[in-house]
């Protein structure tokens, strides 16, 4: 009887590879790279890893508590490009574990980041080489440098190599190795509420929770040789653009989607913002069919260029968003601008993948309802038994099954954030919920942001969709700021559209018909810029702080 295919994601690529060679995978900057090409450079970098000395197993799954480690780990401080989404694939491929840094990080962050991950090697673009500097020596554990040359021209740092050359020096096969399914898929979150952790997959459960694992009946795949027909049927139809920067979790999955379909990557040349004007280019000349973006803040330039300009746009059928929230009267401007547009909007996080497809609507200030996608329910506020559809009870919205196994090095916060509930492990990620009579969830908001105000629980993207709503509003943040009678008051931290600033009363009018009394924000920030990660999520510490400094100022 053969032996049961391995659900790693190298070998995932390889089994693509082996039957699709020819079939363009990665276009960027004028360079474009077929499978086989990918599956090479992907071999020569595994080989690289392993001839310094990783990818030595000190401890298998089995033998491991959820929230530890038995891999080696590699820092990707990289921007956008086939180098990253490399090494992602030559880690998995050495049985290293690479895990997702933000490249806006100071040095106090990527110290810590690199700390806490316990990182031996860092893969990094020359532009990010004095911050490296800056930090490596303060970071004893890191012995392996690979500098990626770019634009900048900067010099190749002492101790490390370059990467190109690196890749040349390895062998061209398969590395000496057996990657196995229980394999670390390792996501930092973002930090913009609390400090960064990393979420520990299994190989395995993130392939089936968000990288192409589950068909679009919701039925698992059951083979590779499946895996393969899909990609033969899909392959050719399957011209992606993802916007988000690959250090975000959502661009991840999408790729290695794109991967596992057999498809093509088409990248963006600007890879620290999203130039609206050269991605509608890019669309019309690469006959993109399928695109990726992360909510309002990547929806709004876009829709304003469209409006600006006109464009060859027939070949795009589907645009999903995820990883943040995309306000109903921007989906409605973006499906008049796309006529016949397929428009997926996503719920998921990097402790539960994809969740589910937010539902449609006309009406811009809708709730944020959506179909649940296999294994995802609303559990009890006090975790005391799965809620049954129709009950009006908020709970906590989440997932069984292919779940990850824990934050790394937090024993505690992992064994908060996977209770066992009825005997089942879930993933509860921190999103209040509603579980409605028709199956539906009423996504009420991320209770880390919660804003308690007399009592009374306001969730920051229920102002923030109707604040967006109003048109002189082109982008809004809601906190918590403390007030002596109500504990907190609601306050919003806004950036004006086209120069125009609302008047308090215009806001609060806008606001009263579908908002209670309490929600509507009391105190109003304007700014120039908002300060957003680079996929787009909100900073609610740098917006609480503004919020607060211009309270004292008054």
């Amino acid at each position: 009887m053969p032996a049961p295919d391995v659900w790693n994601l190298s070998r995932t690529f390889e089994k693509i590879a082996e039957n699709f060679p020819a079939q363009d995978v990665v276009s960027f900057r004028g360079k474009t790279l077929q499978y086989a090409d990918l599956r090479s450079r992907m071999w020569r970098l595994a080989n690289y890893l392993r001839s310094r000395g990783l990818g030595q197993i000190r401890k298998e799954r089995k033998d491991l508590q959820p929230w530890e480690s038995g891999q080696d780990h590699l820092g990707l401080y990289l921007y956008n490009g086939n180098e990253y989404l490399e090494g992602m694939l030559g880690a998995y491929r050495s049985r290293v574990a690479p895990f997702n840094v933000n490249y806006r990080y100071v040095g106090s962050e990527l110290e810590y980041l690199l700390h806490d991950s316990k990182a031996r090697a860092l893969i990094y673009h020359a532009r990010l080489a004095p911050m490296v500097e800056e930090i490596r020596k303060k970071v004893p554990g890191l012995e392996v440098l690979l500098q990626v040359a770019d634009e900048s021209g900067a010099p190749l740092l002492d101790g490390a190599e370059d990467y190109e050359k690196a890749l040349a020096s390895a062998a061209d096969s398969p590395p000496e190795c057996e990657p196995s399914a229980d394999d670390l898929y390792i996501l930092y979150t973002g930090g913009t509420t609390g400090m960064p952790k990393g979420v520990l997959w299994r190989q395995e459960d993130i392939f089936f929770a968000a990288m192409g694992g589950t068909l679009q009946t919701g039925d698992a795949l059951t083979s590779m040789d499946q895996l393969v027909r899909v990609a033969r049927m899909m392959g050719p139809m399957m011209r992606a653009l993802p916007l988000p920067p690959f250090m975000h979790g959502a661009a991840h999955w999408y790729a290695f989607m794109v991967f596992h379909t057999g498809g093509t990557l088409f990248l963006p040349d600007h890879t620290d913002r999203v130039d609206a004007d050269e991605v509608w280019r890019l669309v019309e000349k690469a006959k993109v069919t399928s695109m990726l973006i992360v909510g309002d803040a990547f929806a709004v330039p876009l829709i304003d260029q469209l409006k600006k300009k006109s464009y060859g746009l027939k070949s795009l059928k589907a645009l999903g968003s995820g990883g943040a929230i995309l306000s109903p009267n921007y989906k409605d401007e973006l499906e008049k601008l796309l006529p016949g547009i397929l428009l997926r909007d996503a719920v998921g996080s990097s402790e539960s993948g994809a969740q589910g497809v937010v539902l449609g609507g006309k009406d811009a200030h809708a709730k944020s309802r959506f179909v649940l996608g296999r294994g995802s329910t609303v559990l009890a506020a006090d975790f005391s038994r799965v809620l049954e559809p129709g009950n009006s009870e908020q709970g906590w919205l989440a997932r069984k099954g292919h779940i990850p196994l824990g934050y790394l090095n937090d024993e505690a916060k992992t064994r908060k954030t996977f209770p066992t509930v009825e005997g089942v492990r879930y993933s509860v990620p921190g999103d209040h919920a509603i579980f409605e009579a028709d199956k539906s969830i009423t996504l009420l908001g991320r209770g880390s942001v919660c804003i308690n105000t007399g009592g009374e629980k306001v969730y920051p993207e229920e102002v923030e969709k109707i604040l967006k709503s109003h048109p002189d509003v082109y982008d809004a943040v809601v906190v918590g700021i403390a007030h002596p009678k109500w504990g907190q008051q609601v306050s919003a931290v806004l950036v004006a559209r086209e120069g125009r600033r609302a008047s308090a009363e215009s806001l609060s009018a806008h606001c009263a018909p579908h908002l209670a009394g309490y929600k509507v924000p009391k105190h109003v920030v304007w700014v120039d810029e908002m300060v957003r990660s680079p996929s787009g999520k909100a900073d609610y510490r740098w917006a609480a702080k503004k919020a607060e400094a211009a309270l004292a100022g008054q």
